[in-house]
């Protein structure tokens, strides 16, 4: 597909439903072959409904960039400021200032089009812009696309780390690039 031109912007609340109706719709694709349906319903309840993005936008460690093309939200990207919440990450990523890619979502009809691209662009931009001295991720160790546009863009693994989803808990890769 041809790359396109996105308009990548800070969402507001008003963004939540629409952003909520693209992670209903991208988040499954991302997931492990095993993961259950019934599972991945779960996650997009608890974890990507309206009511949550609503929470997650008026967060001061939450950044929600979104990416439009054609006034329709085509993907975003959230990024959370600070720490780990696990402390077992601690050891692993570089000190200081940190911000972590939470979530990162393209709709399939848009992959390959540089949509995900513009996204991280913008997200190294604002970490650079905050004084981020490092930026990460996890990501599915099945999710091998990922990994690869992941590592095209400067990120390399440092570790692993788990990913809980409804009743399963998955295995995630964190990937890791450091802003100079």
């Amino acid at each position: 597909m041809p790359n396109v031109t996105v308009d990548v912007s800070r969402a507001g609340l008003w963004d939540a439903e629409a952003l909520s109706d693209v992670a209903a719709a991208t988040f499954p694709l991302a997931c492990p072959p095993h993961a259950t349906p019934d599972d991945i319903g779960i996650f997009i309840n608890d974890v990507l409904s309206f009511e949550r993005f609503g929470e997650y936008l008026s967060l001061t460690s939450h950044t929600v960039l979104k990416a439009v093309d054609d006034d329709k939200i085509v993907g975003y990207v959230m990024l959370i400021a600070g720490e780990p919440s696990d402390p077992a990450l601690g050891a692993e990523l570089p000190a200081g200032p940190l911000i972590e890619i939470s979530k990162m979502y393209v709709l399939p009809g848009r992959h390959g089009t540089g949509v995900a691209t513009a996204l991280m662009n913008a997200s190294v931009e604002l970490a650079r812009q905050t004084g981020k001295c490092a930026i990460w991720l996890g990501v599915n160790q099945h999710n091998k696309r990922a990994q690869r546009f992941y590592t095209k863009h400067g990120f390399e693994r440092i570790g692993e780390k788990t990913f809980q989803v409804g009743s399963q808990t998955h295995h995630d890769f964190v990937m890791c690039r450091r802003l100079g």
